[in-house]
């Protein structure tokens, strides 16, 4: 039997890996530089709006709409919400960790918007199968009574 070696070209394979892992650092280096930004931006428009409440920047109105966030951010971020939660959580808590997370300090018109963006998601994952709702917040300190949601593994 003969001895086949794995790759007939390790020097090519090997610069591949070497150029994948190079790569993958780049776009973590600069995903960390667009949260960043977006944090710096997030500061500047809340600036704003100390001086002009009702400041119509298209800056805001972007934000607003589309919340800066890349396809699959949202979701990514609601599971893991869910899996470091310790007991039923609702989409406010989440939209105040997600707020945190971005190092927004984000007025109640905003939170709102970003609450029914996190709510959307966590009515798709429940379409998904992926959470179930265990009832209503019984605590008034909240704005309003809100679904208490769990990882589906979690709930059974």
């Amino acid at each position: 039997m003969m001895n086949i070696p794995k790759y007939d070209r390790p020097n090519t394979v090997s610069g591949l890996v070497a150029k994948h892992a190079e790569l993958n650092a780049l776009r973590e280096k600069y995903k960390r530089e667009i949260k960043k930004l977006t944090v710096d931006i997030d500061h500047l428009d809340a600036a704003i709006r100390l001086f002009d409440p009702q400041s119509d920047t298209y800056a805001i109105k972007e934000y607003v709409t589309k919340h800066r966030a890349a396809k699959g951010t949202v979701k990514s971020f609601v599971l893991g919400c869910f899996r470091e939660a310790t007991a039923p959580i609702t989409s406010r808590q989440i939209t105040e960790l997600w707020a945190s997370d971005r190092g927004l300090v984000a007025d109640e018109a905003t939170l709102c918007t970003l609450r029914k963006r996190i709510g959307a998601c966590i009515k798709t994952c429940v379409e998904q199968g992926l959470i179930v709702d265990t009832g209503w917040t019984t605590d008034h300190d909240v704005n309003g009574p809100y679904k208490l949601w769990v990882l589906k593994r979690a709930a059974g």
